[in-house]
């Protein structure tokens, strides 16, 4: 068969190359993510389609698109991943020594309020151990090592991934002590100035209660992070609904009535199955696990 004739003359970088176009959609984006310039990603596939002599993508003026025998190496090559990222799994879970790099994924609030502070705790009690930390709103793919861990507010977790809920994620409308206190007589919150999620940011559950509760046309100011919401809440700007383990630890900010209950989140801790057991995993699991500091806080 072509194709049977065609794997054979290829090795695991081609195979990457030709996933990478095709997951990306464009050799621009492939080549940012694979960490190349545009030309050198442009001489890699078009040297793969002249030592194959076929046509793997068709090149439109929105992007690439993988032609029949491109769609062929492209199962080959998920294939070949996956057998990849289940072995570099296993081979980490024989790790006997807490020694080596864990990544952690989660949101910028969650480190800001939780997991900052806990680092240097676990820097103390584990030196061998380096941390790199990815802060994003994007959930990680913990099955292809996109990261070790995930700290993250999750309504149910995925069920390829085990872990422990760790608490109860609260939140409430604050505001600055001042602004507050100045708008005390009017002590209704549709009256109060306030900071809402941008459009871009896709919060839709806090966009729907603001809008439900009629917060929405109050809204003077809109931030597409929760971490640059309590930013502006701090300087005055407006009220927010933001987490008690962020915004409750702040002097400077009080709570304005009782926790929304329609916002809570449950935290939890994650990681993949054939991770756990690995020694410098196993050590970074237990320490935020059994860590007063880092429950979320009602």
């Amino acid at each position: 068969m072509i194709i049977a004739q065609m794997n054979n003359s290829l090795d695991w970088d081609d195979y990457r190359i030709i996933l990478q176009i095709t997951d990306a959609g464009s050799l621009a984006k492939a080549a940012s993510i694979a960490g190349l310039s545009h030309p050198t990603m442009f001489r890699r596939i078009n040297a793969i389609e002249e030592r194959l002599g076929v046509r793997l993508f068709d090149r439109f003026r929105t992007g690439y698109r993988p032609t029949l025998a491109g769609e062929a190496l492209v199962a080959t090559a998920r294939e070949i991943a996956e057998l990849a990222t289940t072995a570099e799994r296993r081979l980490a879970g024989q790790d006997l020594r807490p020694a080596g790099k864990v990544r952690i994924a989660t949101t910028d609030t969650l480190f800001h309020g939780l997991l900052a502070p806990e680092i240097s705790r676990l820097r103390k009690l584990e030196p061998d151990i380096t941390l790199e930390v990815v802060v994003s709103n994007e959930v990680s793919d913990l099955s292809r090592r996109e990261a070790d861990i995930a700290l993250r507010p999750v309504l149910s977790p995925e069920k390829h991934l085990v872990g422990r809920k760790l608490g109860v994620i609260r939140q409430a409308v604050y505001g600055h002590k001042e602004l507050l206190a100045e708008n005390k007589a009017k002590n209704r919150l549709e009256a109060m100035p306030w900071i809402g999620p941008a459009r871009s940011m896709n919060y839709n559950q806090l966009q729907v209660w603001m809008g439900k509760n009629g917060f929405d046309a109050a809204c003077v100011c809109r931030i597409d992070t929760v971490l640059g919401m309590y930013r502006a809440v701090q300087q005055g700007t407006g009220v927010a609904v933001l987490p008690a383990y962020l915004a409750g630890q702040d002097p400077n900010l009080s709570r304005h009535g009782k926790f929304v209950d329609e916002m809570a989140a449950d935290l939890w801790l994650l990681t993949h199955p054939d991770l756990r057991q690995t020694a410098r995993i196993r050590a970074v699991l237990d320490h935020l696990g059994k860590s007063r500091h880092i429950k979320a806080p009602l």
